[in-house]
């Protein structure tokens, strides 16, 4: 197992959906003890803090519908430039939000140092709407879209103009909730999507090889992991704000982290949308750190 130095960046961020509380998420993760997790496995971790975030009432933009625009732009901003910073001084950016929203910032940073990112979207749902097609304006289902290129100048054009990764180089993991106008952009740019009935038929680890394959024949310069806890069931993880019943489960998801590990493939992460107001004890934070430990090396014997 490679000893890594992780910096991890706190972002929390709820203007990118409706419901109030996911802000608070990577207190929670921290409190789970995601640090002491790291680095009982023998990481470096420096803890840089949350990027900070101010409170808002929730506002729309007039034009195109789309909430807190203005405030998501900013925090995406200032989490590009860090995230950026954090992969030029050779660290590991392991990045908890907050919403998912966030990946716009994170995708943007990490654009600054590779050309053909590959990424596994796990999720339950595609991120992938536009404010014309987004039946609610939440921008935290918006950031593949806005990563591929389309979407609100604003967002599009975050730390750097343009799209940043690649359509063809999205693999995403789990969908199981997707709205029309996202089916029809899945389609036409060509992502690669597994969804439940995928991993039902032919089993994670399959799943997860296939996309290794993927990455390998698309000659992805580094992978980054943007994880969604509504991915898993909602029985594991209910503290998210938009559960979907028939997901991911809990071994399913540490099998999959597991086998990325193995493949050492992974250069950077997010862990998204706990929200502690929902949760159960801390219980979707728990299982946040526990997969964290599953990504960065943790094994039973």
């Amino acid at each position: 197992m490679r000893t890594l130095d992780i910096m991890m960046i706190g972002v929390p961020v709820d203007l990118g959906q409706s419901r109030r509380g996911v802000d608070m998420g990577p207190s929670a993760i921290r409190y789970a003890g995601a640090v002491e997790r790291l680095e009982s496995l023998g990481h470096r971790v420096e803890d840089c803090g949350n990027i900070a975030v101010s409170p808002v009432r929730e506002k729309t933009d007039t034009q195109k519908g789309l909430k807190n625009l203005s405030e998501v732009t900013s925090v995406s901003e200032e989490l590009a430039t860090v995230v950026s910073d954090s992969v030029a001084n050779k660290k590991f950016p392991l990045i908890l939000g907050g919403d998912h929203s966030i990946a716009i910032g994170t995708l943007a940073g990490l654009a600054d140092h590779y050309s053909n990112l590959g990424v596994i979207w796990y999720d339950a749902h595609a991120d992938m709407n536009t404010s014309e097609t987004s039946p609610s304006g939440n921008i935290h289902g918006m950031p593949l879209a806005v990563s591929i290129g389309l979407g609100h100048d604003q967002l599009v054009n975050v730390h750097r103009a343009g799209a940043k990764i690649d359509p063809k180089n999205i693999v995403i993991i789990g969908a199981r909730a997707l709205d029309p106008g996202e089916r029809q952009l899945i389609k036409e740019k060509g992502v690669t999507v597994f969804t439940m009935h995928e991993i039902d038929r032919y089993g994670m680890s399959a799943v997860i090889q296939q996309t290794l394959q993927h990455f390998e024949d698309r000659k992805v310069d580094g992978v980054h992991l943007s994880l969604d806890l509504d991915g898993l069931d909602p029985l594991y993880t209910p503290g998210v704000g938009t559960p979907v019943p028939g997901g991911i489960t809990y071994r399913e998801s540490h099998l999959a982290l597991e086998l990325l590990e193995d493949a050492d493939v992974i250069t950077s992460a997010e862990f998204v949308e706990v929200n502690p107001i929902l949760d159960e004890y801390n219980k979707t934070a728990d299982v946040a750190v526990g997969l964290i430990g599953s990504l960065f090396g943790e094994k039973l014997l």
